[in-house]
């Protein structure tokens, strides 16, 4: 078996767009698709994590979301406005969107069935834990098992990002290179809800390879719309038959606590696992216990399916 196998970035033509993806592990091994989250790169999941996964025994995929990095840009769509954000919030006015989180399931599935897998374990992280989540839905029998990490269920009545959070995501993107390295600095730093070293220490190293590989804010937006328009899956969340490890942190900023547990109270004998800490990030400190987490839940569903 060969856990270092590596495969560089390629592109996949799946549901009509262009994704790009890279795989990390033994071809044989037990399919990962890892999940990112809202204007986020698939390099977020960091070479590292995915190496130490793919070392347990995994074909470890992670991909750009349509819109993001390296998959395709669409068009349409106009930058949200905090009247929409007002109007959803307290008057249940739908926010309109080019697309919603049941294309990027699409896409995803789509994915699967380029690269011949029929079914993987699931790790989304914030928007891509509300993409598994509706993977797990309505397409259940791709799901081996699912792991939604800092995400929720899009139940209203959960509380809403920390005003410093919420300002962030609300911030026009920046103008120029420099402008970009300072706020991803800044955007980390508040996501982390900490401070972690480590992480710090790669902040420049990392903003430079996101912004070498493209940035879309415009797709940034069309996201957000999409998270926002697509509703609650709280009800819908019932019916999951795939096993369920809900991973969230004490401090997240972003995604409150509540969403995460939120989300393991409406998934049947979901567990829940709080990390004493942890903000809307993985930092390098948590990463142990994340992929251990990881590795025995998917495992675990694997022997009990076999």
């Amino acid at each position: 078996m060969n856990a270092t196998a590596h495969q560089p970035p390629q592109i996949a033509r799946a549901n009509g767009i262009d994704i790009c993806y890279e795989i990390f592990g033994d071809a044989g091994a037990e399919p990962m698709l890892l999940i990112m989250g809202l204007g986020a790169q698939m390099i977020v999941w960091d070479d590292a994590f995915c190496r130490q996964l793919a070392a347990r025994g995994f074909r470890v995929i992670r991909f750009d979301n349509r819109d993001i990095g390296q998959s395709s840009h669409l068009t349409g769509g106009k930058r949200l406005t905090p009247l929409e954000l007002l109007k959803l919030r307290f008057l249940r006015i739908p926010v309109s969107a080019t697309y919603e989180l049941i294309d990027m399931a699409k896409d995803t599935v789509a994915l699967m069935e380029v690269l011949g897998i029929r079914s993987a374990h699931l790790v989304g992280a914030s928007m891509g834990g509300m993409i598994a989540q509706e993977i797990a839905i309505s397409f259940p029998h791709h799901v081996r098992s699912l792991t939604s990490i800092m995400s929720t269920t899009g139940n209203p009545r959960v509380p809403p990002p920390s005003r410093e959070a919420a300002a962030m995501l609300m911030a026009p993107p920046p103008r120029s290179k420099d402008e970009y390295l300072v706020r991803y600095a800044e955007t980390w730093k508040v996501l982390r809800a900490g401070h972690f070293p480590e992480d710090e220490a790669q902040d420049r190293e990392r903003a430079e390879r996101t912004f070498a590989r493209g940035l879309n804010p415009a797709g940034v937006g069309r996201q957000l719309r999409a998270v926002l328009a697509s509703g609650s899956r709280k009800e819908r969340l019932h019916k999951v038959t795939a096993p369920t490890l809900v991973i969230h942190g004490t401090v997240d900023p972003l995604v409150r606590p509540e969403g995460g547990k939120d989300t393991a109270a409406s998934i049947p004998n979901a567990k829940l696992m709080m990390i004493e800490g942890m903000g809307h990030a993985l930092p390098i400190r948590f990463w142990p216990e994340i992929i251990d987490a990881i590795d025995e839940h998917a495992h675990r569903a694997a022997a009990n399916a076999a």
